[in-house]
């Protein structure tokens, strides 16, 4: 088995990621960036008319993980069934086990609450919203580093990328790699502004989700799919999709 291309290529794109997410957790737990969380979060609820905070509300919809899950198991079984292989529901079922293995575990974890917990239940001291392991806190108000939002919308976007342009040319169309392309970049850099424009995040939960949903989409992108082995009668349904003609 090969792995699949991604790009940038070569593994220090995905070590680079991982260091990142450890660096930037060592600075939070370091009670380091208190100070850019605080002033974005504060210039945010001082800039968000009504129109702006609607608008914001409705756009952040494009990352939630439940429909996004569907959309993409969806188009999975839709492949799957167009070419006879079961092949096409191998990426969204690996994409809903590594959103689940990582990003609720990190949540857990860290028990970070989020800006919006002085204002409301658990109605916490403004400074005691910022560190991390707050673990006297119940679970609910402490899962806010990483960001879920911005980390399940880049695997999720580019899960349904994947899936994307094998099922156009199982139509018979040649979907442009632009649009894919704008697939996978533009609704997650939606859900990452509109979310910490909310206050439902810090800026440093985004960037978390940001490289945590990077390094799981490459991981994702790598896999051979078209080559993994299938156990007993899956066999059966057994053809390629991302080298489909």
């Amino acid at each position: 088995m090969r792995l699949r291309p991604v790009g940038p290529a070569g593994w220090w794109f995905d070590a680079s990621l991982l260091v990142g997410l450890v660096g930037l957790t060592v600075a939070l737990a370091a009670d380091q960036l208190f100070g850019l969380d605080r002033a974005v979060a504060d210039w945010a609820e001082g800039h968000r008319p009504a129109a702006a905070f609607w608008a914001a509300r409705v756009l952040n919809l494009l990352g939630q993980g439940t429909p996004l899950t569907l959309i993409a198991a969806g188009l999975g079984v839709l492949l799957a069934v167009r070419l006879r292989s079961i092949r096409p529901a191998l990426p969204p079922v690996a994409g809903f086990v590594v959103t689940y293995l990582t990003i609720g575990p990190l949540k857990v974890w860290t028990a970070r609450p989020a800006p919006s917990a002085s204002i409301k239940e658990p109605f916490l001291a403004p400074e005691r919203t910022l560190p991390l392991f707050q673990d006297d806190l119940p679970v609910r108000f402490a899962q806010s580093y990483p960001s879920g939002h911005v980390a399940n919308a880049i695997v999720w976007y580019g899960v349904i990328a994947l899936l994307l342009a094998p099922l156009a040319r199982s139509f018979g169309r040649q979907l442009p790699a632009r649009l894919v392309t704008v697939v996978r970049v533009v609704p997650p850099l939606v859900v990452l502004s509109t979310t910490t424009y909310l206050g439902w995040h810090w800026l440093t939960d985004s960037v978390a989700g940001l490289l945590l949903g990077l390094l799981l989409d490459r991981l994702l992108h790598r896999a051979p799919w078209d080559e993994l082995p299938l156990p007993g009668r899956l066999r059966e349904w057994d053809q390629p999709f991302t080298s489909h003609p």
